[in-house]
């Protein structure tokens, strides 16, 4: 699984083939002991669990990065590579 892009200890990743939500536009984060799914469209939590405050941060990086990560979606259910995604700042 590919890394997108990392920032304040926060990791976000998109499976090439994830077949259990494979329709839903969404990237996987880690931070530490914690992980979620989280929607690229509207930046709903899907599934998992993150700190509110690191919810906020992927949420604002969601709504700057979307047309990368449109793009990188599309790369990712296609089996190719996804690009690496500039970090929030």
């Amino acid at each position: 699984m590919p890394t997108t892009s990392m920032f304040f200890g926060i990791m976000l990743r998109m499976y090439l083939l994830d077949d259990k939500q494979r329709n839903l536009l969404h990237i996987h984060v880690a931070y530490a002991e914690h992980e979620a799914t989280i929607s690229i469209i509207d930046g709903a939590v899907l599934g998992g669990h993150l700190p509110r405050q690191q919810v906020k941060l992927v949420r604002a990086w969601i709504e700057i990065q979307a047309d990368e990560l449109s793009a990188d979606r599309t790369l990712a259910v296609s089996v190719q590579a996804p690009y690496r995604i500039k970090p929030l700042r």
